[in-house]
């Protein structure tokens, strides 16, 4: 009988210490669940914020005035256009 009880004692025992094991990896496992999740809402402001800044970036009024200032381009003016006749600029020859 005493060495029911003594088995019964450790496997009680062992038993408990497994059951704290898997408690302390569960929590571990949700605190870096969380961890992630606080990183992908981070993440997903970002992004936000970078599409925001794109698409202000890309606007036809931005994209001119960086066309004038960085580019040197110009409107388009009869006056300095330069048109070719048929002769001069005509379909490449095999």
């Amino acid at each position: 009988m005493t060495r029911l009880n003594i088995l019964l004692a450790l496997a009680a025992l062992g038993s408990a210490m497994y059951l704290v094991g898997v408690q302390y990896e569960s929590r571990r496992l949700f605190t870096e669940l969380e961890k992630a999740q606080r990183e992908a809402r981070r993440l997903g402001t970002e992004l936000e914020r970078l599409q925001v800044d794109k698409r202000s970036q890309a606007t036809p009024a931005r994209v001119e005035r960086v066309a004038q200032e960085k580019l040197q381009m110009r409107q388009v003016t009869p006056g300095i256009t330069t048109y070719l006749g048929l002769g001069e600029a005509g379909p490449a020859k095999p």
